[in-house]
């Protein structure tokens, strides 16, 4: 298949829990795809202000798609986003604020401009960290503009609460993204990756995908040739026959081959 598109997602993909950069060998290989006409794409429930920062040696190039769909960018504009129900976001909200026995935090999204309701347990200093723009608020109603994200940040893990949200908040996408985080959205990245393609002219078909978690789900199912990442549940190994332990590693046999890896349900080695 050609490939005209590349979405990666971030945490625990592009970027290995703990590593707060992205590597050297990642941008070679994004700008030699580039100057092929390859399209670069990071997919994160990050906002818009931390991927452009974080990408900043191609960002112009790259196109993206933030707030885990919720909104896709290009350019620097907006090109689409999907906003949530005013009454269902906050009802969310209090809901994640008070169902997390006080060791919770929440974050309602924006475009570009995260709503923070804190108790001191270390949220706020992480979004900062990783770039994101931040607004201390108390109530949901505080929040000035459309809200597509809610998120709670749980700093003990998210295992003793994703039963009581994730079912719960099934009609708003509630899944587990990575290991202190559960986000809602009535987007999701696949709807993110189909209003992207939509809007440049590109058949999801001819898109790869990299991912390593349930909030990935949608965008691997949507693209034609999805990744998972070795380090994912054996439920998603499972799922996806094309395996890498590196987006890198595929990204270079694409680029020094034309054509991507074979697939296989053993997982790929390079």
């Amino acid at each position: 298949m050609p490939v005209r598109m590349i979405c990666s997602d971030l945490d625990g993909t592009l970027l290995p829990y703990g590593q707060n950069e992205v590597s050297a060998e990642a941008f070679a290989l994004i700008r030699a795809l580039q100057a092929r006409g390859v399209l670069f794409c990071p997919a994160s429930g990050r906002q818009y202000a931390s991927l452009r920062r974080l990408f900043a040696p191609v960002a112009d190039s790259c196109v993206f798609l933030c707030e885990n769909g919720g909104v896709v960018y290009q350019d620097g504009r907006v090109l689409a986003k999907t906003p949530m129900p005013r009454a269902l976001a906050e009802e969310i909200a209090w809901d994640l604020w008070n169902g997390s026995g006080g060791r919770g935090e929440v974050m309602l999204s924006g475009e570009n401009t995260g709503y923070a309701m804190e108790r001191g347990l270390g949220m706020v200093r992480r979004i900062r960290e990783i770039g994101n723009n931040c607004r201390i608020i108390r109530d949901p109603a505080e929040v000035p503009e459309d809200i597509v994200k809610v998120s709670v940040y749980l700093p003990d893990g998210v295992g003793a609460y994703a039963d009581r949200f994730v079912p719960r908040w099934r009609q708003a996408n509630a899944a587990v993204a990575g290991p202190y985080w559960i986000d809602t959205t009535l987007a999701n990245k696949g709807l993110g990756v189909r209003k992207l393609c939509a809007a440049l002219g590109i058949d999801p078909a001819d898109v790869l995908a990299f991912g390593d978690n349930y909030n990935d789900v949608s965008m691997l199912d949507t693209v034609g040739a999805p990744c998972i990442m070795d380090s994912a549940a054996p439920e998603l190994r499972a799922r996806y026959p094309r395996h890498a332990a590196r987006p890198e590693d595929v990204l270079a046999v694409l680029l020094r081959t034309g054509a991507l890896p074979p697939q296989d349900p053993a997982g790929f080695c390079p």
